[in-house]
């Protein structure tokens, strides 16, 4: 497992989002630094970017209903784990402390991301994901002031650039096993 960072949000071609997952440290990755993007819904994108800039929407978004529940139960979440990825579809699972002990639940990872930016928690991925999803950083470019890939300077056009058009030809099916 690789500890990540929540990159930002983009778009592809489709105006589908995803969700850029980063290595911490890159120094730690075997080879070229990787993001891995993952198809997630548009409210889910609006609910990390939210917590990526530490705003509160002005009635609580299910996301901060469920933090809420969490804090109410004397419950938190310890971590997130994106587990795997099979017939393109990712998975993850949310370790939970909670009063009766340590509870791992079934998560989307779009929930599990927007829970864990909230919770202040750890988001890791498997090396298997990685190695079957990643994508080279530096099509991503570096991350911007809002979290997002940003595009300040002439290098880092080029990379946003190039990332655009990596994001127009490639679906969510070409990550199918």
């Amino acid at each position: 497992m690789v500890q990540v960072r929540v990159l930002g949000i983009a778009l592809d071609a489709a105006q589908q989002h995803l969700v850029l997952l980063k290595p911490f440290d890159d120094e730690l990755e075997p080879g070229a630094p990787r993001v891995l993007p993952i198809w997630i819904g548009a409210q889910e994108a609006t609910s990390i970017l939210i917590a990526l800039e530490g705003e509160q929407a002005p009635r609580p978004l299910s996301h901060d209903l469920i933090t809420t529940l969490f804090a109410t139960l004397d419950s938190r979440v310890e971590r997130v784990d994106v587990t795997r990825i099979e017939n393109g579809t990712f998975y993850a699972e949310l370790t939970l402390t909670t009063p009766s002990g340590r509870q791992v639940v079934d998560a989307r990872p779009s929930d599990a991301v927007a829970l864990a930016l909230r919770a202040a928690a750890p988001i890791f991925v498997a090396d298997e994901v990685f190695d079957e999803a990643g994508i080279p950083a530096e099509l991503a470019g570096d991350e911007g002031a809002d979290g997002a890939a940003g595009d300040e300077g002439g290098d880092d056009e080029a990379k946003l650039a190039e990332f655009k058009r990596f994001l127009d030809d490639v679906d969510p099916e070409d990550f199918q096993g």
